[in-house]
C-alpha cells in the first residue's frame, strides 16, 4: 500500500465514511478508492479534494505533517453544518471526560452508550451527570433530552481563587440573580433575538413600570450584561437595551439548574483531589 492510500484509509474511516461515500463527495467511483488503498495512486489534481473531503492538509496526505489532533478536529467540524458540528463536538466532550476519568475499562460502554445523539433521542431519560474533579483541573457534563452542556478548567498555578475577581465583584452577579426583577429581565431579554427592545416593551413583559424598568436594567448594564441605546422617536427620545452577545449569564443559568434539581448527582466521574478547590 503506497503512503498516499494508507493515509486516505486512515482519514477515512477518522471520518467514519464508507469508501462509497468517499468516492461520491470527491468525484470518483468506489473502485477508484478501493484500488488507491490497496496501494494506487490518485491524481495529482485530485489530492486538494481528497484533503478538503477529509478534514486534512494535502501534506497530511503524504504523511509529511504530523496531524494535531486539535487542528484535525477543527478541520472536520468546518466541514459540518453547525448542527453536526455541535452534536459532534459534545460527543467529543463526553469522550473526554470519560478520558480524564481514567477508567479505560468504561471507554467503550460510556463513550457508545451516552452518545449525545442516543440520550436526545429518548424523551424519557433522566439527565445524565459527570464530574471529574482531579489535582490538575475538572470537568463537568450533563446531557439530557432537554439541555446537555460541558465545562472544562485547568488548574491554576496560583490557585482558582487568585484568579478570581474580588469577593465583592462576585457577590454583586450573584446578588443579581437573586434578585427577582432582574432575573426576570434576563429571562425575557434572552427569549428574544439580538435587537435592541424599548424599555416599555420589557416593561410590558415583566409586569413593571417604565421607570422601574429603567433602573433595573442600569443594574444589569453596570454588571455588562446588556448595553444600552438611545433612539429617537415623534414622542421623542428612548432607551432601549440590548443583551450583550457573549451572553454572560447563560451558562450560569444552565449551572444553577443543576443545584436546583433535587436528582442532580452525578453517575460518573472520579474525586482525587487533595488541593483545596479555591
Amino acid at each position: 500500500m503506497s503512503v498516499i492510500g494508507e493515509q486516505i484509509k486512515l482519514y477515512r474511516i477518522e471520518n467514519n465514511m464508507t469508501q462509497e461515500t468517499l468516492g461520491q463527495l470527491v468525484g470518483v467511483t468506489t473502485q477508484a478508492i478501493s484500488r488507491w488503498e490497496r496501494g494506487g495512486t490518485p491524481d495529482a489534481e485530485l489530492l486538494p479534494r481528497i484533503a478538503e473531503v477529509l478534514g486534512v492538509s494535502v501534506d497530511a496526505l503524504f504523511g509529511l505533517e504530523k496531524q494535531n489532533i486539535a487542528v484535525s478536529l477543527a478541520r472536520r467540524l468546518c466541514g459540518m453544518t453547525q448542527a453536526e458540528a455541535f452534536r459532534y463536538a459534545f460527543d467529543v466532550c463526553w469522550a473526554i471526560e470519560v478520558g480524564l476519568a481514567g477508567n479505560a475499562s468504561a471507554i467503550d460502554d460510556f463513550v457508545n452508550r451516552f452518545a449525545v445523539q442516543s440520550i436526545v433521542s429518548d424523551e424519557q431519560t433522566k439527565d445524565y451527570f459527570a464530574k471529574t474533579v482531579l489535582n490538575e483541573g475538572m470537568a463537568n457534563a450533563r446531557i439530557s433530552p432537554g439541555l446537555s452542556h460541558f465545562f472544562l478548567m485547568l488548574q491554576p498555578k496560583e490557585g482558582v481563587g487568585k484568579c478570581l475577581s474580588d469577593f465583592e465583584s462576585l457577590r454583586r452577579v450573584f446578588a443579581l440573580l437573586a434578585d427577582e426583577k432582574l432575573l426576570r429581565i434576563i429571562f425575557y431579554m434572552y427569549s428574544l433575538p439580538l435587537m435592541p427592545v424599548a424599555t416599555a416593551l420589557i416593561a410590558k413583559n415583566v409586569g413593571l413600570d417604565v421607570r422601574e424598568t429603567d433602573r433595573c436594567m442600569q443594574q444589569l448594564c453596570a454588571c455588562k450584561l446588556f448595553t444600552r441605546s438611545v433612539v429617537a422617536t415623534l414622542d421623542g427620545e428612548i432607551n432601549a437595551y440590548t443583551y450583550r452577545r457573549e451572553s454572560f449569564a447563560l451558562p450560569l443559568l444552565c449551572f444553577a439548574d443543576e443545584l436546583a434539581g433535587q436528582d442532580a448527582r452525578p453517575f460518573f466521574g472520579d474525586f482525587k483531589r487533595d488541593k483545596p478547590l479555591l
